[in-house]
């Protein structure tokens, strides 16, 4: 990485923030590579290929590269293909607009976080020095997120209906009941503590396979079919506005838990070990294990 200067690696970030500041929520990794390079045009070395890998430009890897420390020093969230900043990020890039003091207090950060592990460190930035086995990684991640996330969206929503019945098996509850096809009055499964159903709370689910976001009067028409006895699970592939989530935070008398796509699948890999092989089908992964000795 000889090529990378401190100040470099600095601007990079920078602009990678500058490209997330409006977005509270968030931008897809790949759509954020994108505006970086318009706003910040490649060097002739960032827009060569790796010698034994043509056709695969450094740039790409580069910023994600020198978007390590930022990770680690808590300023910028990296989950399953999007990039968001935290407020601690925000406050960072106001304090310090020196791109070479931006990238030297994220690495100090970064080794803090390591314990002051000694690393390979060809810059003096504190990273380490695989640029493209690290980047290389992270794609595979999000490419693989992707084709998961899509496989869900398209999934037959009485399919999608199982494959939550069957996680709420292998989480430990009992499943008495899944909605058949057609009307389902506002509750699709039916979950108990105990195979009898003699332990409260009762759990009713509401799951919605679609790409918009539930609002919050969907959350209270959800929750306008709860009892006394009763606690609330809200699953929707496409998420919950703000508002929503408030609701259901909020909320005391009716207690509801909302579960985006993400929380979904998070469940789905913590409890794939207790999965029914039959249930596995639903959703069938295969782990692939690396050396990762950044941890």
């Amino acid at each position: 990485m000889a090529e990378i200067t401190v100040r470099r690696s600095g601007e990079l970030v920078r602009a990678v923030f500058e490209v997330l500041l409006p977005h509270q929520d968030g931008l897809p990794a790949k759509e954020i590579l994108a505006r970086v390079e318009t706003l910040l045009p490649p060097t002739d070395f960032e827009r060569s290929d790796y010698p034994k890998r043509p056709g695969v430009r450094r740039f790409e890897k580069i910023v994600r590269f020198s978007t390590i420390a930022p990770v680690k020093a808590g300023w910028l969230l990296k989950d399953k293909g999007y990039w968001k900043l935290t407020d601690e990020g925000r406050r960072a890039f106001e304090r310090l607009r020196d791109p070479e003091a931006f990238a030297r207090e994220a690495s100090r950060l970064y080794r803090v976080w390591a314990g002051h592990q000694p690393v390979d460190d060809d810059e003096g930035d504190g990273t380490p020095a695989s640029s493209e086995a690290v980047a290389t990684i992270e794609e595979a991640e999000e490419d693989a997120w992707s084709e998961v996330k899509d496989y869900l969206l398209k999934m037959h929503p009485y399919e999608f209906q199982d494959l939550v019945a069957a996680l709420l098996r292998a989480m430990g509850y009992f499943v008495a009941w899944v909605a058949p096809p057609g009307a389902d009055r506002g509750i699709d499964i039916l979950a108990y503590n105990d195979p009898l159903g003699t332990r409260m709370p009762r759990i009713k689910v509401q799951v919605k396979r679609r790409q918009d976001k539930v609002s919050v009067d969907g959350v209270r028409s959800f929750m306008a079919v709860l009892g006394d006895q009763d606690v609330g699970l809200f699953v929707c592939t496409g998420g919950f506005t703000s508002d929503a989530e408030t609701e259901a935070r909020m909320q005391e008398s009716r207690q509801t838990t909302l579960v985006g796509l993400e929380r979904l699948y998070d469940l789905w890999v913590e409890h794939y070990d207790k999965l029914e092989e039959q249930d596995r089908r639903l959703l069938p992964l295969r782990p692939v294990h690396y050396l990762d000795l950044k941890e």
